[in-house]
Formats: C-alpha cells, structure tokens, sequence
C-alpha cells in the first residue's frame, strides 16, 4: 500500500513512524526504566533506535532520490515532525505541562520551512 502513495508521502510518514521510535529511545526511558541504570536504559533505547533508523534511512533515501527532495529540506520536514510527535508524547506519556512555548517553537518552525522551501 505504501508503494502505490507519491514518493514524498511515503517519505514523510515513514519519518514520522521512525520519529515515534525516536522519541520512545529518546526519552521513554525517563518513565519506564526510571530505576534501572543508565547503562540499561541505554542498551534497550539503542534497541529501539535500530526500529527509527530502519525507518528513517529508506524515508530518506525515497525522500532525496525519488521525491527529489533536498537534504535541507528533508532535515527540515524531521525537524516539524519532532516537534508534531515530541508535543503530544511529552503532554500525555511523560505527564508534562502543555506550554505555551511549544507553540512559539512551532511558528519558528513554520518559519524554517517556509524559508527552505520558498525557492523549491
């Protein structure tokens, strides 16, 4: 099913399926593995980073030689779907305060892909 979606579609949501593997090895450790020592928490967040970058590489590639996106702009589009994922992840699985500056940072980031993209 995947195939049959435009090059750049299939490159985004293979990036933010990879981002939410990201996230989790990033910083799921902070709740579920509190307890247990760093170097612990480290070895099972590289386990799950392998997920992200079996992910992450193939939306890349798809991404600059079939979407015929720039690396500049696919760093950009990794960059808001961090922020889009981080958000949500951080509010309702890590019971963080919903901040106002989660905002600013995305209007800066509306910014960021306004100015990599204008001349595409």
């Amino acid at each position: 099913m995947l195939s049959t979606l435009p090059f750049s579609l299939q490159a985004i949501l293979l990036l933010i399926a990879s981002n939410v593997f990201m996230t989790m090895a990033w910083y799921g450790h902070l709740k579920n593995l509190a307890t247990a020592p760093w170097y612990i928490a480290a070895l099972i967040s590289w386990g799950i980073a392998l997920a992200e970058y079996l992910l992450q590489v193939p939306a890349n590639r798809i991404g600059f030689q079939q979407a015929g996106l720039s690396v500049g702009q696919l760093k950009i589009i990794q960059e808001v779907i961090t922020l889009g994922v981080f958000v949500p992840f951080a509010v309702f699985y890590l019971d963080q305060p919903l901040k106002l500056d989660y905002l600013w940072a995305g209007l800066c980031m509306v910014g960021a892909v306004y100015f990599i993209f204008r001349n595409a």
